[in-house]
């Protein structure tokens, strides 16, 4: 849980609410970042809300070790027939470097949450930042053929540092950003990883060719180049990474500090009542299970169809990604601006459907640049509706955990990724690609009518909506001059 009240409250702030000063003793409390009580007219605390120009630079940091972390996950299933070729194993095996990443997170989640809640941002960010570079450093001594196991123990590290990745994103925006700004600092989140997984398609096939006699080194200078990286951004992560903003910046997020008292199964059971979170942990499985599916598969399913377009591969999935990093902050735009949380994730829903159709049914059309253009549609609509789904989520589940509700989500997409992915792949290799991907066609079907289901109740927007009123009825309230004397000032 985050703690405010640290640090220096004046520095980089950006005015935002409401903040009171009765005495010299209540002057402390109210620059510590404490709430001021109104003890005269009985009515509810006024309380400070600041934002800080340091939020920006602290969402950034973590985007760039989310991105290097998505970047180890994707570079090996992108170039799987140069991999199986120089390690001599098998494409199943070369999918698990992909898949231990989904393996990881669901039986580590619950310690990995408790962690984020318990200790801070700050603890969760740096310990897996200094997994990420651990396990890229490990990569280095695997470039050998009878060293597979190397690359697999430090890829397991890196899967186990994503722990500290994909449910930060949602926890980060409501413990540093405004009630108008949260679902697009979520998005901006999201974005990162999506950046590393573009990179992750686009440039392992440039720096490791299917070139027999420079697989080894060039294969060297990619894992190289990435440990010296992580490094870079671990040591950043380190310095100057910050748990929580002195002053919270919204009153949602203030009465979480003072009224929430966090238990980890209690709140795992309150969210599994919820019959809302429930079916939207189901649409969230599906569609971002299937997209885990299709970029660890699509060199294979690519190839297929196109037996020579190794560079087109990785090419297709940066267009899939690129599509995606837009789709997502347009879609926390929307989120921001119009509060249509229930209707914007089933309309990108049903065009990731559509474009999942779309797809399936141009591969065999022997042109590639539909393919692309089909592969960009699909990735703008199912990358776009991932922070829609961890805000959808921090919602309609308030008060609980931004942590727990996005460890929960995530964990149902590793299951789903595990499952489709296993299932698509034995698909691909017993009966065709259409096969596969008619599998992920009528899956992401049965997600659209799951998310019709779904029942918008917005706790959160309620909570800050309630807490503005409130302060609105102080402000006009006339000051007892008699009991107190006070000081309001706004800034």
């Amino acid at each position: 849980m985050a703690s405010y009240g640290s640090g220096e409250q004046g520095e980089n702030a950006e005015p935002h609410g409401s903040h009171c000063v009765f005495d010299d003793n209540l002057a402390t409390a109210a620059e510590s970042g404490q709430a001021c009580s109104d003890d005269v007219s009985g009515k509810v605390d006024m309380v400070p809300t600041r934002l800080y120009r340091r939020r920006w630079f602290i969402l950034a940091l973590f985007c760039f070790y989310s991105m290097t972390n998505a970047i180890q996950w994707i570079q090996y299933s992108v170039i799987s027939n140069v991999i199986v070729d120089f390690y001599g194993t098998r494409t199943t095996a070369v999918d698990w470097l992909s898949m231990i990443y989904m393996l990881a997170y669901i039986p580590l989640i619950i310690p990995a949450t408790w962690l984020l809640d318990k200790k801070g941002l700050r603890f969760a960010v740096t310990l897996g930042a200094l997994g990420n570079a651990t396990g890229a450093w490990l990569k280095c001594a695997s470039v050998a053929p009878d060293r597979f196991w190397v690359t697999m123990l430090g890829q397991t590290i890196c899967a186990i540092s994503q722990l500290f990745v994909l449910g930060i994103p949602a926890n980060l925006a409501a413990v540093w950003f405004g009630p108008n700004e949260v679902s697009t600092a979520c998005s901006i989140g999201v974005f990162g990883n999506q950046v590393g997984i573009a990179l992750g398609f686009a440039l392992p096939p440039i720096i490791v060719p299917n070139n027999k006699e420079t697989i080894a080194t060039n294969l060297s200078y990619m894992f190289y180049g990435m440990a010296a990286i992580t490094t870079v951004i671990f040591f950043a992560i380190l310095l100057v990474f910050k748990a929580a903003p002195p002053v919270p910046p919204s009153h949602a997020q203030l009465n979480l500090e003072g009224a929430r008292t966090w238990n980890y199964f209690e709140s795992l059971k309150n969210l599994f009542s919820h019959i809302g979170f429930i079916l939207l942990v189901i649409a969230y499985g599906i569609n971002a299970g299937s997209f885990y599916a299709i970029s660890t598969l699509l060199n294979q399913i690519v190839l297929t169809w196109f037996p020579d377009a190794e560079r087109s591969v990785g090419m297709i999935g940066l267009t899939i990604v690129l599509a995606g990093l837009l789709g997502s902050v347009i879609s926390g735009i929307i989120l921001d601006r119009t509060r249509k949380f229930r209707l914007t994730t089933l309309v990108i829903y049903i065009c990731s459907f559509c474009g999942m159709i779309a797809f399936t049914f141009v591969l065999n059309l022997g042109n590639i640049s539909i393919v692309y253009l089909c592969a960009g549609s699909l990735g703008f609509f199912m990358t776009g509706f991932l922070p829609v789904g961890f805000e959808f989520a921090a919602e309609i589940t308030y008060p609980e955990s931004e942590a727990t509700s996005s460890g929960v989500v995530n964990a149902s997409a590793q299951v789903f990724g595990i499952i489709f992915t296993t299932c698509i792949g034995k698909l691909i290799t017993d009966v065709s690609v259409l096969s596969g991907n008619l599998f992920l066609c009528i899956a992401l079907l049965g997600g659209v009518f799951v998310t019709w289901f779904i029942k918008e109740d917005l706790k959160r927007q309620k909570a800050g909506k309630m807490n503005a009123e409130q302060m609105q009825e102080i402000e006009k309230e006339p000051l007892d001059q008699n009991n107190a004397s006070y000081d309001v000032m706004f800034t």
